[in-house]
């Protein structure tokens, strides 16, 4: 008697220590691939140039003699007006990639070009700046790589007084800083971090969506965005970063309330989300107040989900979940209590609404809040017992047969709640979840059922009574399927062992 007590105390011990390491080393390869995941892009303003209204905005292939025309009008014309003319045809023509080619093969056309940027004429200087908008978004490197000798005056004119001309800049910028590694080589040690740091110090109004500086702040989160996913980031950009007053001003363009502009906490929501992806030095974040205030963004969002005022709040929600999802990871387990915001069963409560949201109109989404969902859960016993007493268990059940994405999830946070011990298993059981685990492990993906073996390993240890109803329920043939799936033999043999013990 006293032998076969020991053997079941010491089975639980390691079943349970062993299912926790698999989820560990699982869970680590998942983040690993979600930091992998980036949102290379380019972005292209032409609704600003008012001749465009009348639907002239179509790419003209220029030949090389056309080009040569256009420029020497820019350069040389009568007036300003006719110069002015000569650079709009021209930029029109930088619209095709084949007049692109044309014109940084031209010798010295990049010189003109950049001379008219530099000039102190203000539609001259437009118009130019505009051209080289149009180069940057070339889909060539070669054409990024071209527009060197014009980053640095872009770089410079992000100190102008004209809202729209540091716009344009910023976006140029960004499109070029992501094609060209010669680019951010040349702009990091001529101060692009602490350039983009006074774009944002300079602001002398209230974030608000009468700012005429919203859209300076949209188009700086974009080029900032753009630098953060360079592949040299972590080593030389974003410790320049961290090191500046950015974080702190991210931060405060996220914070929530009536001036929270969603187009600017997007765009600064995910150069968060880039700079936490990299490992860094996430403390500087921490302790700048990242987790409260990723939290109280998320309460607040919740909140106009449910006044239905939810225009675009998937383009925010998404950013700021991953944000948390990853952050949490880096918080040790004894930490999280000391975090008023984050013992708030207020935030599990919000993450249910998004859930239900996002199953209505972006269910691509629902990994993400399950995600962090699960990071919330899995060190957590307060959110564990949130989610039992807001009695959102049968919520998550029901998000089950959605995916085998969601699926596996759903299953992992349920994984989360069991090994917490008997208290919490008493919640579980008896209900819906064997009846439901019996039809995930009628389906075919090894992640699912793999889940679901661990689940039910965790269910049978501290609730001995589950076993004996999974018997009851012909459970033993479902694994039958799965003798032959080698992934899945050994957690087959310990649960059949486990339900044999406890059955």
């Amino acid at each position: 008697m006293w032998s076969r007590r020991q053997g079941r105390l010491r089975t639980q011990a390691i079943g349970v220590e062993e299912l926790r390491q698999r989820r560990r080393e699982r869970e680590a390869a998942l983040r690993k691939a979600r930091r992998e995941q980036q949102l290379v892009s380019k972005r292209l303003l032409r609704e600003d140039a008012p001749e465009e209204a009348g639907g002239q905005s179509a790419a003209v292939l220029l030949g090389e003699a056309e080009v040569q025309q256009f420029l020497r009008l820019a350069q040389r014309g009568t007036d300003e007006k006719e110069r002015e003319k000569a650079l709009v045809s021209l930029r029109r023509g930088l619209q095709h990639p084949d007049t692109q080619q044309t014109f940084i093969r031209l010798e010295g056309g990049m010189r003109i070009l950049v001379g008219l940027l530099t000039s102190n004429r203000a539609l001259l200087q437009l118009e130019a700046a505009r051209c080289f908008h149009e180069l940057s978004h070339s889909e060539q490197s070669a054409v990024a790589e071209a527009c060197l000798p014009a980053t640095s005056y872009l770089l410079t004119y992000l100190s102008g007084h004209s809202s729209d001309f540091i716009e344009l800049c910023l976006y140029t910028l960004g499109n070029l800083i992501v094609e060209s590694e010669a680019v951010r080589k040349q702009l990091l040690p001529q101060g692009i971090v602490p350039a983009f740091a006074a774009c944002i110090q300079s602001d002398p109004y209230p974030v608000c969506f009468q700012s005429p500086h919203v859209a300076v702040l949209e188009a700086l989160g974009y080029a900032l965005s753009q630098l953060l996913q360079a592949k040299e980031a972590p080593e030389k950009i974003i410790p320049c970063i961290l090191d500046s007053s950015l974080p702190q001003q991210m931060l405060r363009l996220m914070q929530p309330g009536p001036k929270l502009n969603l187009g600017v906490a997007m765009e600064f929501a995910w150069c968060l989300h880039y700079i936490i992806c990299s490992q860094v030095n996430n403390a500087v974040l921490l302790t700048h107040g990242a987790l409260p205030t990723l939290a109280l963004l998320l309460l607040d969002l919740a909140g106009a989900v449910q006044r239905m005022d939810d225009v675009g709040l998937e383009l925010l929600a998404c950013p700021v979940l991953r944000c948390l999802s990853n952050l949490l990871t880096e918080v040790p387990a004894e930490a999280m209590g000391q975090q008023m915001e984050l013992r708030d069963e207020r935030l599990v409560a919000a993450l249910f609404i998004f859930l239900q949201f996002f199953l209505q109109k972006q269910p691509a989404l629902l990994p993400e809040g399950l995600w962090l969902l699960n990071n919330l859960t899995a060190n957590s016993p307060t959110f564990c017992t949130s989610l039992l007493s807001l009695d959102l268990i049968e919520p998550l059940l029901q998000l089950l047969p959605l995916s085998n994405v969601v699926c596996t999830l759903v299953l992992t946070v349920l994984c989360n709640v069991v090994e917490k011990g008997p208290a919490y298993c008493q919640r579980l059981w008896p209900g819906p979840l064997l009846s439901c685990l019996l039809n995930t492990l009628a389906l075919s993906d090894t992640e699912v059922v793999g889940q679901s073996l661990e689940l039910l390993q965790l269910l049978f240890l501290y609730q001995p009574e589950a076993a004996q109803a999974f018997l009851q329920q012909s459970g033993l043939q479902a694994l039958e399927k799965h003798q032959e799936e080698t992934q899945l033999q050994d957690r087959i043999h310990a649960l059949q062992q486990t339900a044999a013990i406890h059955g």
